[in-house]
Parts: C-alpha cells; structure tokens; sequence
C-alpha cells in the first residue's frame, strides 16, 4: 500500500512514522508514505498556497488551482493502476471509524489531503473523493488526524501484526460486533487488594469465552451505548 499525505509541514511526521509498528511495515516493504509538499505547488516567485476570501472574514484560505494541481500530480506518480481515494480532512467530513480504518486499508493508493490556515477553498471538494473529520472539536491543521489515520489504517494491513490480532479489539468486525473490548488484566493475579476476576484463573476456556462476552456487552452499554444504538439501526 502507498499512503500519499499532502501537506505544507511534512516535518511533522518526522516523528511519529519513525518508530514502532509503522516503522516496521514500512521497513518490510509493506507501505511506503510519500510526503508531499503542497506549497511545491505554490503560484509565482513566492510559492504562494493561500489568498483572502471573497465576502470577506478573518485568516487566509488555501487556493483550490494549488491544491488541484497537488493532488492530479500525486495521482499520476502513482504508476500503479489500483483502488485509489483521495480523503479531505475537515469538521464537516464523516465523523471517523474503525470500518472506514478497514476499508481505506484494503486500498493500493490513500492521499491524505491535509489543510491548513482558515481551510481551503470549498471547490477543492470537487476533486477529492471523500471528507472525513475525526470528531467535534477544531485543530490548526490536518497534519494530526492524519497521522491518527495512517497509524489506524497501517495497522491493519495483512502482514503487518500476527494473524487475529485485532479480532477482538475495540469496535472490532469479527465475535465482539462493534462492542468495546473486554477487561483485560496481567499478573500479579492481586495487588493492594484488587484482585483478577476468578473465571480468568479457571483454566476453563468456554467460561472465559462467556465472561468476555459478556463483560464487553457491559462495558459498551454503561460507556458507549451509542454503539449498540447504531448496530440495531445497520
């Protein structure tokens, strides 16, 4: 897989695919990040990516001819011909998921386009293929939701983590259908009092099978009922 991110700060990514399970899959030859930096793209001597809005309002908004120009560019150096998207980040997008995790990490080709300044020209949108937002809040800039994609989405490609290992993760596909995960402890079984729930200790595998199931249903209906709400709803 190739994950292409279109940004004016490609330093910030320095340090975050520089290390642990991404690092990893990128030194197996099982991703390749490619960073673009849109300002390449810029218009005249000065490299310019931004200009005021019309009707006026505060800040600057990136121009929508150098965005265009950054993404066609990004395409076309993309030799193979693939599952290909090109994924906008703003408030306005779909709001993130783990199954929009699964299906982007099915793709050959991710461009990640990373705003910046007041936001961007609202014409870009019809160059992109997909809007996604990380949640209710505002951030200076889309360089951070899309370090929290590649990491999501990385993760899951074949190859990169043992086999199952996400099965039975938060929000999971598979046995657990959308629900948190499970309590999970380690030794010491007790400590200052607190002790591990005795089923774990049993040794009996079709108990503690049960008592996962269980235990995550709990969890998600105290914590997160909103995910139960939506499973009945699909």
């Amino acid at each position: 897989m190739t994950i292409s991110i279109l940004t004016l700060f490609p330093e910030m990514f320095e340090g975050p695919f520089d290390h642990s399970i991404i690092k990893n899959a990128v030194n197996k030859g099982l991703v390749k990040i490619n960073y673009i930096n849109i300002r390449d793209f810029g218009i005249g001597r000065h490299k310019t990516v931004d200009d005021k809005p019309y009707g006026g309002g505060k800040g600057m908004i990136l121009r929508v001819d150098v965005l265009e120009k950054a993404i066609e560019n990004t395409k076309k150096s993309f030799k193979e011909k693939g599952r290909e998207k090109v994924i906008l980040f703003d408030p306005a997008g779909k709001k993130y998921h783990q199954k929009t995790a699964y299906r982007l990490s099915s793709l050959e080709h991710l461009i990640l386009v990373c705003g910046h300044y007041e936001g961007f020209d609202a014409r870009i949108k019809e160059f992109i293929d997909e809007e996604i937002s990380l949640g209710d809040f505002i951030l200076t800039g889309g360089e951070i939701p899309a370090i929290a994609v590649v990491d999501s989405v990385v993760r899951l490609i074949k190859g990169v983590l043992h086999d199952n290992v996400t099965d039975e993760e938060s929000f999971s596909r598979k046995e657990q259908g959308g629900l948190l995960e499970y309590f999970q402890y380690t030794r010491p079984a007790e400590y200052k009092k607190l002790k591990v729930p005795q089923v774990l200790l049993s040794g009996n595998h079709e108990k503690i099978r049960k008592w996962k199931e269980r235990n995550a249903r709990r969890i998600t209906i105290l914590k997160r009922p909103d995910l139960l709400k939506s499973k009945k709803a699909s």
